[in-house]
């Protein structure tokens, strides 16, 4: 009998493949052939998506930077270009991070880019004030007075089946004492209450 070449290695290559095409419909997932092609054409796909991602986060991240930008009275080509100047290397993705969770610091960014746009000198050191004061109660809130604690409501434990029969023969649950697990009501100490108080 002939000797096969390279067996070994065609069997782990076609096995490589189909489990890449797991997932395919039809012949697409079982038959070498049509998985082979299919995953090179994924592969062209994803490849292309990858790209366009970037694309779509770039465009993204130079919308929210214009956005803060221009609530500072800057464009954001201005903004960029200010940037370049005052030798402030921060990329678009930390820039519009910046924009969205932290405008006190996007702000003073902007100022820089402004102070070199304008030829004055530009601060390597940005500060930022933050307010720490806690926020004062509205009125509302202030007017309303608090709820003494010993208003607050007391939750009964009773079981379905205890709730059940109270209700039939008209007990109130809170004048019955537990005596089930954790306190809790049962059905038995439901009719004790209810014969007593007959």
């Amino acid at each position: 009998m002939a000797r096969t070449a390279r067996s070994l290695h065609a069997r782990k290559k076609r096995r490589k493949v189909l489990e890449q095409a797991k997932g395919y419909r039809g012949t697409k997932h079982s038959s070498y052939k049509r998985a082979k092609e299919q995953v090179w054409k994924s592969g062209v796909y994803a490849y292309e998506g990858r790209k366009q991602r970037k694309r779509d986060f770039r465009a993204l991240w130079i919308q929210r930077i214009n956005a803060g930008a221009r609530e500072h009275g800057l464009s954001y080509s201005r903004l960029i270009h200010g940037l370049k100047l005052a030798e402030i290397d921060l990329d678009r993705k930390i820039l519009a991070d910046l924009a969205v969770t932290e405008p006190e610091i996007f702000g003073a960014i902007v100022a820089q880019s402004k102070n070199a746009l304008d030829g004055k000198p530009v601060d390597r050191r940005i500060e930022v004030e933050r307010s720490t004061e806690p926020e004062q109660p509205s009125q509302s809130a202030r007017s309303t007075p608090e709820a003494p604690a010993e208003q607050a409501e007391v939750e009964i434990e009773a079981t379905d089946a205890a709730e059940r029969k109270a209700e039939e023969l008209n007990v109130d649950l809170s004048s019955v004492e537990g005596s089930g697990q954790g306190g809790r009501i049962t059905v038995g100490d439901v009719e004790k209450a209810a014969s007593g108080e007959e």
